[in-house]
């Protein structure tokens, strides 16, 4: 599968297409702010009408799970689900099909100057670029008056 991953302040999936605000970025914070992740995967002709397994994981510069705070205590942040895609009729065999999907994410909490990689996985297999990395601002410093 080819994936396409970006990171926006929003997205929606809407009618087959990915609609993205504020798209594009790799810096973000370091206060926590609402973030998303656009997806576009285009499926195989020989992988559509099954379903398939998808999840996205924070992990930190080291590639450990990066945890978030969860109504049972700290968690690793995973977002996870299944999809399935169909032929349309009429469509040329062979034609891959795509699929657009939006994450939308409330603020996490994030170490100032550190750098993460938001990591997709379909049927647990992975590649390098089914990645997007990011860095969080380091804290501002005040400035001592003279």
């Amino acid at each position: 599968m080819k994936v396409t991953m970006l990171l926006a302040d929003f997205a929606q999936a809407v009618d087959g297409k990915l609609y993205v605000m504020g798209g594009g970025w790799s810096l973000t914070g370091p206060m926590p702010s609402p973030s998303a992740i656009a997806l576009k995967i285009e499926v195989p002709w020989n992988e559509t009408n099954r379903k398939h397994s998808l999840k996205i994981e924070l992990l930190d510069s080291d590639f450990h799970p990066v945890h978030a705070p969860s109504p049972s205590g700290p968690a690793p942040l995973v977002i996870g689900g299944d999809f399935e895609v169909g032929r349309p009729v009429g469509l040329l065999q062979g034609t891959p099909i795509d699929v657009p999907l939006a994450f939308n994410i409330g603020p996490i909490p994030l170490e100032p100057g550190k750098r993460f990689v938001w990591k997709l996985s379909i049927d647990g297999e992975s590649r390098e670029d089914w990645q997007v990395a990011f860095s969080t601002r380091p804290p501002a410093h005040p400035t001592a008056n003279a």
